[in-house]
């Protein structure tokens, strides 16, 4: 017996020891092969290993505009797949071809008006730095391209800093840096007025504590999360995206956001936010169309609704302030947009108004302006009208705006004080309206009175309350 116990405590000791040796083989292996304590985001999970040999830090967005799907060839508008996701190609393509300038089988290629945008946002919290290799398309001359950026899910995107001019027959590196709150996505633009192509390669997104990949400075644009949205001073009624409030149903039509009234067929208010990089050179498309975005069982207001009528198809966010790009300018020309204007009202008062405004900003100011029309029955050509398009149309008998005038910076919410201009009119919807704007000028307050809305409503209450009083000059 003494023997067996001896030998069994010898078994139990290497059971024991082989089970310590597997512990320790195991924990090490873990700790060795994972990067502890850092994030990976679903859009990029390969580690990248450094010059050295060690783990550096992964890139959190990559793509490299490969695909195994057949490969875009005509540059009509179209969305494709990638690695990354879905994007969306405007005058572009992914091309193979020999002249393609690019650093595995295909590059990205826009010509002149194009652009290349992600449907989807990366998540980003801080500064980055983004690199993106381009070059000229073959034999062109090249031309210049700007980088894009929206940290509010695609609402509004910003120039991340300058333009870039590209000529080089071999692929370059530009860097830029940005800073977001939550998320990031991206819009390649090719600005050459002579139509000439470009190919761009590698786009990549890293945290700024990285080195970018060529040293290049990054230009610094001091950008704030959320300037520049077109409801960044507030959504005056708390319009919501949700069928049972159809009678104040928010749209984001991406250049600018309104709360739609089902029943009157136009929109309660409507809200947008202009800068010298809204004003360009686009013609205005003239392109009146239903909003598609419309929910399927509400009355659709078509181009013809107003036909006949004697009242002008009035845009709220105006032709005027949207002439950077096509799709900008096009987006004005949404029935979602239009009030039943009085004629005179809207080509002579109204339009010295918006003519006023892009002024300001062309002076070195940016402004943010909300504009509704409220109350039934106004004058036109063929005088009283409560209702157009077979009563499915309300005509307001009231337009208002309300503009808030501050010089081009950042950090839009905390720059507006007591002091900042607030240019605020309200108007009959008539034919025989002055054509003086500055004959109607009123504080915000006596517009929220009449409309039940709240304008404003981010601004800090002190300062607010000090601006809804305020009654402009017209100087």
């Amino acid at each position: 017996m003494p023997k067996r116990k001896k030998k069994s405590s010898g078994n139990y000791s290497i059971v024991i020891i082989l089970a310590i040796i597997t512990f320790v083989v195991t924990y090490c292996t873990r700790k060795f092969t994972t990067d502890k304590g850092k994030e990976v985001p679903a859009t990029s999970r390969e580690k990248q290993p450094s010059a050295n040999g060690k783990n550096k830090q992964a890139d959190l967005f990559k793509e490299n505009f490969e695909t195994t799907s057949p490969v875009k060839e005509n540059y009509n508008s179209e969305t494709i797949t990638l690695k990354s996701g879905a994007w969306t190609l405007k005058d572009a393509v992914v091309g193979a071809r020999a002249e393609d300038h690019k650093q595995g089988k295909q590059a990205l290629r826009i010509r002149g008006g194009g652009s290349a945008t992600m449907d989807f946002d990366i998540a980003v919290k801080g500064t980055v730095t983004v690199t993106l290799k381009h070059a000229a398309y073959g034999t062109d001359a090249g031309g210049n391209w700007e980088l894009w950026y929206s940290v509010n899910k695609g609402q509004r995107f910003t120039q991340a800093g300058s333009a870039v001019k590209t000529t080089s027959k071999e692929l370059r590196t530009s860097t830029f840096t940005i800073s977001a709150e939550k998320t990031l996505r991206l819009r390649i633009r090719n600005t050459d007025k002579d139509n000439g192509r470009l190919n761009f390669d590698e786009l990549s997104v890293v945290r700024s504590s990285q080195t970018p990949k060529d040293n290049t400075p990054a230009p610094s644009g001091n950008a704030v999360a959320g300037d520049d949205d077109n409801l960044l001073l507030g959504n005056p009624s708390d319009a919501t995206p949700a069928m049972v409030s159809p009678n104040n149903y928010l749209m984001d039509k991406e250049f600018y956001k309104l709360s739609y009234n089902r029943d009157r067929g136009t929109p309660n208010w409507v809200s947008w936010h202009v800068s010298s990089r809204d004003l360009g050179h686009m013609s205005r498309s003239n392109d009146f169309k239903p909003d598609a975005d419309v929910p399927d069982n509400w009355y659709q207001v078509s181009h013809t609704s107003y036909i006949g009528s004697g009242f002008d198809r009035g845009h709220n966010c105006p032709s005027g302030d949207r002439t950077f790009s096509r799709a900008a300018n096009d987006a004005t020309f949404l029935m979602t947009n239009m009030i039943p204007q009085a004629p005179n009202h809207n080509q002579h008062l109204w339009s010295g108004l918006e003519s006023y405004t892009r002024d300001l900003v062309k002076a070195g100011n940016e402004v943010y302006v909300v504009m509704g029309s409220y109350g039934v029955g106004g004058y036109g050509e063929k005088g009283l009208k409560k209702k157009i398009d077979r009563n499915n149309i309300t005509v307001p008998d009231h337009i208002w705006k309300v503009i808030v005038v501050i010089p081009e910076g950042n950090n839009d919410l905390k720059r507006i004080n007591k002091h900042t201009r607030i240019i605020a009119v309200n108007t009959p919807n008539k034919n025989d309206v002055s054509t003086k704007w500055s004959a109607y000028l009123t504080s915000i307050e006596e517009i929220e009175q009449a409309t039940q809305l709240k304008l404003l409503s981010r601004v800090p209450e002190e300062v607010r309350q000090e601006l809804v009083k305020k009654i402009d000059t017209g100087n």
